[in-house]
């Protein structure tokens, strides 16, 4: 027998001992002749930020709208909480909070009355919910916006308050679609301090993003996918270090510096004009191709997520 505990986890009656929040086995949806999320396998602990990143098209989203029950899988096994997505979805969604990548807010209501509306929805009773909707809107920072009209806010606002509904039938499990998107930097940074707030709460949270190093700086783990398959998966340092290295060396790219970077035995990849160059000693290799290769100019420097996104997926542009 399994129980929802009161931080969001599963605890098995016998053990004691924590089970995923999210467990997908070879987890397969398919739209008509197109694969979208193909066999993929993962699992998310309580209190974890778990990230998702891909190109468009790489079957995030599609992964994210069957973990909120509204997309069957087509086959393999879903359990979120311990329970089946086909089999219980109502009691699923209960314990759900989901921050879409659009901006959906209703904009004929003010700040607070979208919360309270949104709180219907899970039978919250009106005091309840008007003293959580004040609470959440004073956490959001936009208490005294709280009878401003949707269309007088700015975009970091909106985005804010979108998270803020999210929360108003305390889940959890927050499922993020894109929740900085469009934001200017000091928004993006005063979301991340409010996502790393609520997860040292204890809720456990799911996102996507195209924002790199919003990822490495708030995932615990990740997967990165594409064409429906997960590429690589665990903590991002880790993934940084196995598939980038702690340094890269980038330089213009010129027949002198490509012939010694082959005399010396390094991996390197030319992205038009420039030439990155992997190596577990990148200072001796930069001093080298300073000294001998005449490469106009020359650096080392940290290597991050992107360079491992770009390197599995391509460079290509998808639409």
């Amino acid at each position: 027998m399994q129980e929802i505990q009161a931080d969001g986890g599963m605890e098995t009656a016998e053990s004691g001992r924590q089970t995923p929040i999210i467990e997908a086995q070879n987890l397969v949806k398919d739209y008509r002749s197109l694969r979208a999320v193909n066999t993929i396998s993962f699992s998310v602990m309580p209190g974890e930020l778990f990230g998702f990143l891909g190109p468009n098209g790489a079957g995030k989203t599609t992964t994210m709208r069957m973990i909120q029950c509204v997309s069957p899988p087509t086959a393999g096994d879903l359990s979120v909480f311990g329970m089946d997505v086909r089999r219980h979805p109502a009691e699923i969604k209960r314990w759900l909070g989901v921050v879409p990548q659009e901006t959906n807010l209703d904009p004929d209501f003010s700040c607070r009355e979208n919360l309270l509306v949104h709180a219907r929805y899970f039978d919250i009773p009106p005091d309840e919910a008007r003293a959580r909707a004040d609470r959440l809107l004073d956490f959001m920072q936009l208490l005294e916006k709280a009878d401003v009209p949707i269309g007088d806010l700015s975009g970091g606002m909106k985005r804010r308050l979108i998270l803020a509904r999210a929360l108003i039938n305390d889940p959890r499990l927050l499922v993020l679609d894109e929740p900085t998107i469009g934001l200017d930097p000091q928004a993006r940074h005063l979301m991340w301090e409010k996502l790393k707030a609520l997860q040292s709460r204890g809720n456990t949270i799911l996102l996507t993003t195209h924002y790199l190093e919003e990822a490495e700086r708030l995932c615990d783990r990740l997967v990165i996918m594409d064409a429906g398959r997960i590429l690589v998966e665990g903590r991002p340092s880790e993934i940084v270090r196995s598939y980038a290295g702690e340094e890269i060396v980038e330089s213009e790219s010129t027949p002198q510096v490509l012939a010694c970077l082959r005399e010396m035995g390094c991996r390197f990849e030319v992205y038009g004009d420039m030439v990155q160059a992997f190596s577990d000693r990148p200072r001796e290799v930069a001093r080298r191709i300073l000294e001998t290769c005449n490469p106009g100019r020359v650096f080392v420097r940290r290597g991050t997520l992107e360079d491992v996104f770009l390197r599995l997926t391509g460079r290509d542009l998808r639409e």
